[in-house]
């Protein structure tokens, strides 16, 4: 397996990292490692490992064998409860609080000034409902209170799990601008999703988890060159020219009007050289490399269909 995780300085280290849970062997031999300022989108199958890792980083769970470090110290310290934030998938606050009353304790909490409140609830989209109870609030409202939550302090590694569960396309879109601001701020990002079409262009390297052991874990480039995964082109053809264009190139002819063909990326180029050649009988061309979602089935072992 290409392993990107060979550099100095890296604010998080999991040293072949193994958990069970009784019989069943949850994390196997896990070794990853985030660089300040990296986001690492977290994959797999529910059941992969993801959550436990995360526990193990916290501090929440001991394991059977192997090390984690976050910012050179260990789990559940004092230092590194200090460098770590938090958000989880199904976040939980006092509903009788108003946002700007649970954020304020937080932030006495990590020995931050109250000045910090306001510009967070803000930052976040909350501002405005800062004052109500949060027990009146929807999950996204209450999923970004969480994520205020995780800016306090500025922390040196954040684990986001399903960060963007239960917001709106815009809150999406808001989120991965913090996420990415944090990361330009030095903050270490892993990034547990289901969401792969988000992460696919947000993060920086992908980690993929098949029952408890690393699969994959690099860049998406570099994990596409690996895998080896067909490029899609899409040939339209000019008007009623889709069985003569079916005819030069072969592929599978698409309603009617299209051709569909598959090929190596070592032979893009001639393919395409092949297809410029037909001239005004191809009208255009769409070129498609495998998605993430492609890249996620090849290394998770699930079947293309």
């Amino acid at each position: 397996m290409t392993d990107n995780t060979s550099r100095g300085g890296a604010v998080l280290k999991v040293e072949t990292l193994c958990k069970s849970h009784g019989a069943a062997e949850v994390l196997r031999n896990v070794s990853l490692e985030l660089q300040p300022g990296e986001r690492v989108a977290l994959l797999g199958h529910n059941g992969a490992g993801k959550t436990t890792l995360m526990k193990q980083i916290l501090g929440l769970s001991t394991p059977n064998a192997g090390k984690i470090t976050i910012a050179g110290s260990l789990p559940g310290s004092d230092a590194a409860r200090k460098a770590v934030a938090y958000l989880p998938e199904a976040v939980a606050f006092h509903r009788a609080l108003s946002g700007q009353e649970q954020l304020s304790l937080f932030a006495r909490l990590a020995g931050e000034p109250q000045s910090v409140v306001a510009p967070l609830l803000e930052r976040v989209g909350l501002a405005d409902a800062a004052g109500r109870r949060i027990g009146t609030w929807s999950k996204g409202m209450r999923q970004r209170l969480g994520l205020a939550q995780v800016l306090l302090g500025r922390p040196r590694v954040a684990l986001l799990d399903e960060p963007a569960s239960g917001l709106d396309p815009i809150s999406r879109h808001e989120l991965y601008a913090i996420i990415g601001e944090m990361a330009a701020q030095g903050t270490a990002l892993l990034i547990s999703s289901h969401a792969l079409t988000e992460v696919e262009a947000r993060t920086d390297r992908i980690a993929i988890l098949r029952r408890g052991e690393l699969v994959a874990n690099d860049t998406l480039a570099h994990l596409t060159q690996r895998a080896g995964l067909p490029i899609r082109l899409k040939l339209t053809a000019r008007d009623n020219e889709a069985a003569e264009l079916h005819a030069q190139v072969g592929g599978q002819r698409v309603n009617g009007a299209s051709v569909e063909l598959f090929c190596q990326p070592n032979e893009k180029m001639n393919r395409l050289a092949r297809i410029a050649a037909l001239g005004d009988l191809v009208a255009d061309v769409e070129m498609a490399p495998p998605s993430l979602e492609d890249l996620y089935r090849q290394f998770s072992g699930e079947e293309h269909p």
